[in-house]
């Protein structure tokens, strides 16, 4: 179990993981208090990757004052995601050749990239292409994120955020500055 309590908001991720080897299955909850930025809600998530660490599949149950979704992203044999959403809508795509999902807000989805590229100080600087989610609207993108080893951590610059994580020695945050802290 990992909890991140956010920091200078009143949020929590808890995530109860199953590792073996690069394989993750991940049961997590992000509950948020409302801010300036959004409304209050609860996501709750179950993440699947192959034994080589990439992203199978994702499946989110979002609550908000403004109503519930339920949505799922799954990767094919083909590496095509196909993206569930409310409604009955299904968008097929490469979403420019992503093999993580990334959840915003969520420290844990950071630890995907990193572990599956072996990423520690030393490494070069890589951009990663990911199915990205927003939270709490719930919107699924295409988004490319940069990590860049350094001798303190691993910087990040994402569609919300640029940062220097610090990472433990399995791959996963323990702190994303202006974000969250784990607990």
């Amino acid at each position: 179990m990992l909890t991140w309590r956010g920091e200078g908001t009143d949020r929590l991720e808890q995530v109860r993981l199953q590792v073996n080897g690069p394989r993750i299955k991940a049961y997590g909850r992000i509950i948020a208090a409302a801010t300036d930025a959004h409304e209050a809600f609860s996501a709750s998530y179950e993440l699947v990757t192959t034994d080589t660490g990439v992203t199978r599949r994702l499946s989110i149950h979002l609550v908000r004052a403004s109503g519930e979704t339920q949505f799922a992203i799954s990767r094919d044999m083909e590496n095509h995601w196909l993206v569930h959403a409310p409604g009955g809508e299904s968008v097929r795509s490469d979403f420019d050749g992503a093999l993580d999902v990334d959840l915003a807000l969520s420290p844990l989805f950071n630890a995907l990239p990193i572990r599956r590229l072996g990423l520690t100080a030393g490494s070069p600087a890589v951009e990663v292409p990911v199915v990205y989610v927003y939270l709490p609207d719930g919107a699924v993108e295409p988004a490319k994120l940069t990590y860049t080893p350094q001798e303190n951590g691993i910087a990040i610059v994402s569609p919300v955020a640029t940062s220097t994580l610090s990472v433990d020695d399995n791959g996963f945050v323990v702190d994303y500055p202006g974000l969250a802290t784990r607990v």
